[in-house]
């Protein structure tokens, strides 16, 4: 089977995990219910704050300039799939 690679645009959703150093709690993302925060440690015990969501562009720029309002440095901004529902049989990496 040929696997098509999905592009991103500006209107499609995809799924994104933003990496930003510290701890967020649960109550900073409720402000967007698509977000899921996972807090973890990087290997010298640093608090490290992996947040997860299916968002498109708009989305994306706004989450990124709230995190920029609250200083916080990006560590990494993955696009981990487009969204599978849009278009079926194609890959799931962006």
């Amino acid at each position: 089977m040929k696997q098509v690679k999905q592009k991103l645009t500006l209107d499609r959703p995809a799924s994104y995990q933003i990496t930003v150093p510290g701890h967020l709690d649960a109550r900073w993302t409720e402000w967007d219910g698509r977000l899921t925060n996972t807090l973890t440690y990087d290997g010298d015990g640093t608090a490290v704050t992996i947040l997860n969501g299916l968002l498109d562009q708009a989305a994306l720029q706004g989450l990124l300039r709230r995190l920029y309002a609250l200083g916080l440095p990006l560590m990494a901004v993955l696009c981990v799939e487009t969204d599978p529902a849009e278009t079926p049989g194609t890959e799931k990496n962006c």
